[in-house]
């Protein structure tokens, strides 16, 4: 009798089983990625607005449009020349892209959308109040992981002209008080970096 009731719950799961191979990564996903081989890679990982991902040791990986088994796939190719065998790699939703409210829709305090991404709490697509500081954005992220590379986060801004512009951002000379740049008003559509730390650094 147990068995026949596991046959009847495998056939009844198999169709969402699938529907979840077959659903297309997109831009503002926040992606569970584990590396059997070495556990101190696995992260929560946020694909950008170009459709990539970026993962220590692999680089930036295009990730929009394919399958979680697709980006399996492409991550543990990234991977192979650090290990001996390809690493076998496991790719898990974390959180799907908010919808886009409709156009008609009920009316809703403004916000607008802050992408962070790297070695942070809670990595993501965060909607913030206009006027938002990046010190406070930093703050709402959760705080930084003890991987993160305070020295080196990076403000990703598309300026009028469709032109990204790239800021370099120092937190320990914000928290000694030696850079205003804490203050800056974030935008929407920004992306802020935060990258691993290096060897020795």
């Amino acid at each position: 009798m147990k068995r026949i009731l596991a046959v009847i719950v495998m056939i009844l799961l198999a169709p969402l089983a699938a529907t979840a191979q077959e659903y297309q990564i997109k831009p503002g996903d926040v992606l569970r990625v584990e590396v059997l081989e070495d556990s101190a890679l696995n992260r929560n990982t946020l694909v950008l607005p170009d459709g990539r991902i970026s993962f220590p040791m692999a680089g930036s990986i295009p990730a929009a449009g394919l399958t979680v088994a697709q980006l399996q796939s492409a991550i543990s190719t990234g991977l192979a020349p650090n290990f001996a065998n390809a690493p076998t790699v496991f790719v898990s939703l974390d959180a799907l892209a908010a919808p886009v409210p409709p156009r008609n829709g009920p009316a809703i305090t403004p916000t607008i959308g802050v992408f962070v991404m790297g070695e942070v709490a809670s990595p993501g697509r965060i909607e913030v109040t206009p006027g938002t500081t990046l010190l406070q954005f930093l703050a709402q992220s959760g705080g930084f992981s003890r991987f993160a590379a305070t020295k080196r986060i990076q403000l990703r801004r598309v300026d009028a002209a469709g032109v990204e512009q790239v800021y370099a951002i120092d937190y320990q000379a914000m928290e000694r008080g030696a850079s205003g740049v804490g203050a800056t008003v974030l935008a929407n559509g920004d992306v802020i970096i935060v990258p691993q730390r290096r060897l020795f650094e």
